[in-house]
């Protein structure tokens, strides 16, 4: 999945882990650019994708508005459904070194509301059900 968010009337475009729940999207993701721009405009644009292959794949777009989750049982929850999906967390894991002993990693969670969806799939009969890998939404 890749997040969108803007800043100056640039946008910016990265990929995040992710989960949902209850028709809330969650988002891991470590401190840094993508985070200072949604800090300071919330509302983002969402791709996510499931490709079998060039011929048949399912695509969602969803805009939504997202919140820093800091209540610790929302953000381990949060962390505990994103990690099924993918245990290591990779290549998201920054770690950030405050001084020659002292290490930590700056990871940050958002709840992303929906406000709006799209999408599109291929190589599937109209009306048809189409299977996905995991729950894109």
């Amino acid at each position: 999945m890749a997040t969108s968010c803007c800043r100056n009337e640039i946008p910016y475009v990265v990929p995040v882990h992710y989960a949902v729940k209850d028709g809330v999207i969650f988002v891991y993701t470590t401190e840094g650019k993508k985070t200072d721009i949604i800090n300071q405009n919330p509302h983002v644009c969402l791709q996510i994708e499931d490709v079998a292959d060039n011929r048949h794949w399912t695509s969602v777009i969803v805009d939504g508005v997202a919140t820093q989750v800091s209540a610790p049982e929302e953000r381990d929850l949060a962390i505990k459904l994103i990690t099924q999906a993918n245990p290591t967390l990779t290549p998201a894991i920054s770690v950030h070194w405050k001084d020659l002993w002292v290490k930590e990693n700056r990871e940050v969670v958002y709840r992303i509301v929906p406000t709006a969806t799209s999408g599109r799939a291929a190589g599937h009969q109209p009306g048809s059900f189409v299977p996905l890998k995991r729950n894109i939404l």
